[in-house]
């Protein structure tokens, strides 16, 4: 049984429902088939392939298949909220010692994903989930892809929303791997501190223009390869700006926590941190407070996911316009 929509998948509607057997909530992805000539997406099939493929804590589980008046719906473990919309809420704060958890656990769902030769490719807020035993998993596997380990295939650098966008796509890179992910990471990283995403560019030369401004340009000494990138000579900085990383975060992180962002960060791919060595820096090894997960969310009232806090911005707009008239402002892909 359908209860409300709780997201919008890349490739399908997600709603929250229940077992009536078990009485269990479980999330249902609506696959879209109405564009398809040849019957079943084979990006669904993709998705459900590799989420058959994956068995760990930190990536939300496949549960079934099921089919309901000639749609197809993906039925997946039920999560309370994710953490854009979780930001968006005012109940509950999250102290060190949960961002620490949160943190962990997503390089711990990413570590299994590329042990298992998968690139997710579309890591941001909405995607991450959460649920009120303080638990993470990623999700939204509709433009992950499997990579050859020993060699990087090409692939279309027109993913990963742009927001938490490596700059060597901005680039035109098509050969990447899992670095393009731990980027990402990276920027999720920032935004639990923050609460905010923290790279919002309103397109690719201006998010470029962004990132540059808090964690400086990059030179050739910094990053080797940009030369080589396809758009480097198009778009390449014009003007030299220092690295202001340290000043801006101070008040948010320890040093510890800015060292391993800064890793994760890397202009140069190739010495960007991995997952498994992420959760080896002495941010998690040594610096305390440990790790906890943030069980207090079991005290939040209702459910949070992007969706509704978007919703809820909006009623907000409507409230604030003397005629209830409202303008839609629209979120970067």
């Amino acid at each position: 049984m359908i209860i409300n929509q709780v997201g919008e998948g890349t490739f399908g509607q997600v709603y929250k429902a229940r077992n009536l057997v078990t009485n269990a909530s479980v999330a249902l992805k609506r696959i879209r088939t109405e564009a398809e000539k040849e019957g079943f997406p084979v990006t669904a099939m993709r998705e459900i392939k590799l989420l058959q493929s994956l068995k760990h804590e930190n990536i939300v589980s496949l549960i079934e298949m099921m089919v309901s008046n000639g749609s197809y719906y993906m039925v997946l473990e039920y999560m309370d909220h994710d953490l854009t919309g979780i930001f968006s809420q005012s109940q509950f704060n999250f102290n060190d010692a949960n961002l620490k958890s949160l943190c962990h656990q997503m390089l711990a769902g990413l570590a299994h994903l590329h042990h298992k030769g998968i690139i997710h490719r579309d890591l941001k807020g909405s995607n991450i989930l959460i649920n009120n035993r303080g638990e993470l998993k990623l999700a939204d596997f509709g433009l992950a892809r499997f990579y050859q380990k020993r060699r990087k295939m090409d692939y279309t650098n027109r993913v990963i929303t742009l927001w938490y966008r490596p700059p060597e796509l901005l680039f035109g890179a098509t050969v990447y791997g899992p670095e393009v992910d731990m980027w990402s990471a990276g920027c999720i990283m920032l935004e639990l501190y923050t609460k905010k995403p923290v790279f919002q560019g309103n397109d690719e030369i201006h998010q470029l223009e962004v990132v540059y401004r808090i964690i400086g340009t990059p030179t050739p000494d910094r990053w080797p390869g940009m030369l080589n990138l396809p758009w480097y000579e198009l778009i390449k900085p014009r003007d030299q700006v220092p690295n202001h990383f340290r000043s801006i975060f101070a008040k948010w992180m320890s040093p510890s926590a800015m060292d391993l962002a800064e890793k994760l960060l890397d202009y140069e791919p190739t010495q960007r941190i991995n997952a498994t060595q992420a959760m080896l820096e002495p941010y998690f090894i040594e610096e305390q407070p440990p790790a906890e997960k943030p069980v207090g969310l079991a005290d939040v009232k209702g459910e949070w996911h992007e969706l509704e806090s978007k919703m809820e911005r909006a009623k907000k707009r409507r409230r604030k316009e003397p005629n209830g008239s409202s303008s839609t402002g629209q979120h970067p892909t």
